[in-house]
């Protein structure tokens, strides 16, 4: 059986906040098993972040995924969902917009550097309700500064709003292993593939080849954070060779897996 289908995934309740009591506020979840939130927004910005594990951020037309490294920044009143993979260990941020006022309202992944992680890491330490006059809110105020110079990166997955793709989206998600062409789903969705290509540029932007290339190689941050081996996690993203697997992964992120393995 492929080691994409042995998930059970625990859905989480979202947070009861009517207000925060700081401007940044920290939460800490530990989350031994997969999980997810059902989707939801905030009247605040939230900073997902992962110290242990791999997020993903769905929106209504976009997943972002953010390994150790990299935290996904949502904007007030998007509506998002949150998935987390096992053995993760969860540092979120939630700041009031008049903090922030240099962010767009666009969701992205964001480089988390050495310094901003154990900013991040001692931020949550702090009590609730920090004096904000003190040394304690002078470390909030060094927090929001590395974060408004945070470099943006490119990890995230176009999701069609189309309802006829999305169950086809779904399906590629669950088993990225899954080779078959598209003229076979174009049949199976009674189309024909220069539709269903059309479809797929007009939806994400990306033609379909492109799409789960894409999709693969997020999926492969997974794998690698979990502990596989590059041939294990090129075979269940559904390439043939581990050379092909590592020249994609290297043109999309900018190191080898090797590399990435040792960084996280």
């Amino acid at each position: 059986m492929s080691i994409n289908r042995q998930i059970l995934v625990r859905q989480l309740p979202v947070p009861a906040l009517k207000s925060l009591p700081r401007p940044v506020y920290a939460r800490i979840e530990f989350m031994p098993e997969p999980t997810t939130t059902i989707p939801h927004s905030h009247p605040w910005v939230q900073l997902s972040y992962a110290i242990r594990g791999v997020l993903v951020v769905q929106t209504a037309n976009n997943r972002f995924v953010a390994p150790p490294q990299r935290a996904i920044w949502i904007p007030a009143g998007v509506e998002h969902a949150v998935l987390s993979q096992g053995h993760t260990e969860m540092r979120s941020l939630y700041l009031e917009s008049k903090v922030c006022t240099w962010a767009d309202n666009q969701c992205r992944v964001l480089v988390v550097t050495p310094l901003t992680r154990e900013l991040i890491r001692r931020f949550g330490e702090l009590p609730v309700e920090y004096a904000q006059d003190s040394a304690d809110g002078r470390l909030a105020q060094v927090l929001l500064d590395q974060l408004e110079q945070a470099p943006k990166v490119e990890l995230s997955l176009p999701w069609p709003e189309e309802a006829r793709l999305q169950p086809l989206c779904q399906h590629l998600h669950e088993e990225p292993d899954n080779n078959t062409a598209l003229k076979y789903w174009a049949s199976h969705m009674g189309c024909s593939e220069k539709t269903l290509s059309r479809l797929f540029v007009r939806e994400t932007g990306l033609n379909f080849r492109a799409w789960r290339q894409r999709l693969r190689l997020l999926t492969a941050l997974t794998h690698l954070e979990q502990g596989l081996s590059v041939t294990e996690v090129a075979l269940a993203c559904g390439y043939n060779s581990t050379s092909a697997f590592i020249a994609a992964f290297s043109q999309l992120y900018g190191c080898t897996p090797g590399v990435f393995i040792r960084q996280v």
